[in-house]
């Protein structure tokens, strides 16, 4: 048998990781110098109400090797091997960590998503798909390493105050895009963030906007699923997004997501964004 596991920035809905036997590593979140574990003890709710109230913004940190090794060698006692994909890495030194976990424990296989939140999760899921199939680790990481090339996910900001704090942008930047109600859209491009376009006017506006952007015109898009992620507290914009991707009427299957901790630690409250493969 072959085990999955990912991190926690992969943002599967409980459900779909407890259908596919796929286990979830935490991220660490430093809030008020104390550290908690993403989706454990923390949660993006936790960190609204710490900022609102005032707090410094709260930061993430890679999971070690240490607890890496951990973790890959009390499923090793269980399944023949682990296929763990990580986090890009770009972002983040937790894929650099897993490489060194696994170099000591034979049958540990680490996949760089180079990618983030869904991008990962979609990626996931196709290695548990392939893992109940029969497939071998070496023919899973192949399958991964190709599809990730395909991944597109992008995300729109409704407030730029989390990147200021975070010290991602200028408080210029962030004043002068909050008094023209400026909404930057960040796409994954070769494994890193890179903000191709600024929207203007509501969420709600700029949500429709940047959806039919993604997808109008499009032919090379892989049509089997897409997925909707948001880390908003209330239903309004993914409300919109969805009407917007059933109006679409190409994908055989919406799936929705909320983002966790290290998605919203960046981004803050009403980030929206979709995630898709393109076809071969």
């Amino acid at each position: 048998m072959i085990k999955i596991t990912t991190d926690s920035t992969c943002d599967l809905p409980d459900a779909l990781l407890q259908k596919n036997d796929i286990t979830v590593v935490p991220l660490g979140i430093v809030k008020g110098e104390k550290l908690y574990q993403d989706g454990v003890n923390i949660h993006p709710a936790d960190i609204a109400a710490h900022v609102d109230a005032g707090g410094d913004i709260t930061t993430t940190t890679a999971v070690n090797a240490a607890d890496y090794h951990d973790l890959f060698s009390r499923l090793l006692e269980k399944y023949d091997a682990v296929v763990h994909v990580n986090l890009g890495s770009k972002f983040s030194s937790c894929y650099q960590n897993a490489r060194i976990a696994a170099a000591e424990l034979p049958g540990v296989y680490i996949v760089d998503s180079a990618n983030l939140t869904i991008g990962i999760g979609e990626l996931a899921l196709r290695a548990a798909a392939s893992a109940q199939a029969g497939k071998s680790p070496t023919e899973i990481v192949e399958e991964l390493e190709a599809l990730r090339d395909r991944a597109e996910v992008s995300f729109v900001l409704e407030r730029l105050d989390y990147m200021k704090k975070g010290g991602r942008c200028s408080a210029v930047t962030a004043i002068g895009a909050n008094l023209l109600k400026l909404h930057p859209c960040v796409e994954v491009i070769d494994g890193k963030m890179s903000v191709t376009k600024k929207y203007r006017g509501s969420m709600e506006r700029v949500v429709m906007e940047y959806i039919h952007d993604r997808l109008d015109g499009r032919t090379d898009i892989d049509t089997e699923r897409v997925w909707l992620v948001d880390s908003a507290f209330g239903p309004e914009l993914a409300d919109v997004a969805r009407e917007v991707l059933r109006a679409d009427g190409r994908f055989g299957e919406i799936l929705e997501s909320k983002a966790g901790c290290t998605i919203f630690s960046h981004c803050g409250q009403n980030t929206l964004g979709i995630g898709f493969f393109r076809k071969a």
